[in-house]
């Protein structure tokens, strides 16, 4: 697998409904084996840039590239090699699930043989449940289901978006197991869409933030959470000694802010086992060292609390 192979380029990508830029100037890059996480709050432009990537409709401006070839002249052989799932997907719900699967693959063109079709609803987890009607069905096992029916063309690039909207903590754990065997077993380029940031963080390579249309930032999830220096929130049995403390000791320079019982302070990684022994060294108990840079708080810098609508928003 060559990580450096792109499988979408994307450059200057706008789309306007009236007087609405839902999509403004957008650039960004997925390279194979990436799992691409596309953040944004609702309404900032990730379901229309998503609907664009399938040619469900068309851009203002801007290009887009698929595997090398432009979209727009190669619209068929690219999206060959695609599977997507966008918001909810919608299954024949009185047929069952074998039965729902082998409709799209033979519409598909694709391999209706029963064995072939059954590696698909085992990888997702519902073999068991394949001669049951879809309508018996949980929203997390439809949701599996959409991820089976997404892997019947056995597509280079997955493209979900909001896979887990909607879904209790039981089917959220399961669509992220889901995503890992994929991309780690199968080797899968995906792109997810999602609001819920701890589960992109949890399962991304790269990521993208954009906000109102605009990219805010884009890279890897290493580099932008997890950074050499970051900022950590310190507490102990006795903080306003602590923070004289510091203030006197070569941790003086750490960017010191007191916030009541808890103490905030820049540092190296490496530097916490160092600041750690220090304070037990001066009688000062350590009760907790928790890391600031969450991608929660990085989001919310980055993002405005009143959005634009994206006309295809959920």
């Amino acid at each position: 697998m060559n990580k450096n192979e792109l499988l979408v380029r994307v450059e200057g990508l706008t789309k306007q409904f009236g007087t609405l830029k839902a999509v403004d100037d957008l650039s960004f890059s997925i390279h194979r084996g990436d799992v691409y996480g596309f953040l944004g709050q609702n309404g900032a432009g990730k379901s229309t840039t998503i609907r664009i990537l399938l040619s469900l409709i068309a851009p203002t401006s801007g290009t887009v590239e698929l595997f090398g070839y432009p979209l727009k002249t190669h619209r068929k052989e690219v999206l060959r090699k695609i599977g997507a799932i966008i918001e909810r997907p919608d299954h024949y719900r009185y047929l069952t699930a074998f039965e729902n699967l082998r409709l799209f693959a033979q519409m598909s063109g694709c391999s209706s043989k029963r064995e072939v079709l059954m590696e698909k609803l085992d990888l997702v987890g519902l073999a068991s449940r394949a001669e049951s009607k879809v309508g018996t069905y949980s929203q997390g096992m439809k949701q599996r289901l959409g991820i089976a029916i997404a892997l019947v063309q056995d597509p280079e690039l997955i493209i979900l978006d909001e896979p887990t909207n909607g879904l209790d903590p039981q089917g959220i754990a399961d669509i992220r197991n889901l995503l890992l065997l994929l991309s780690r077993s199968l080797h899968k380029t995906i792109l997810i869409s999602s609001h819920l940031l701890n589960e992109v963080e949890q399962v991304a390579t790269r990521m993208l933030i954009i906000d109102k249309g605009k990219k805010m930032v884009e890279g890897s999830v290493d580099a932008l959470f997890y950074p050499s220096e970051m900022l950590v929130e310190l507490e102990t049995d006795a903080p306003e000694v602590c923070f004289n403390l510091l203030q006197q000791s070569d941790f003086a320079n750490a960017s010191l802010n007191q916030k009541g019982p808890l103490i905030e302070l820049q540092i190296q990684k490496q530097r916490i086992p160092l600041l750690t022994r220090f304070l037990v060294q001066n009688n000062v108990g350590v009760l907790g060292i928790a890391s600031k840079n969450k991608l929660e708080d990085y989001f919310l810098k980055l993002t405005s609390a009143n959005q634009h609508v994206d006309p295809y928003s959920n």
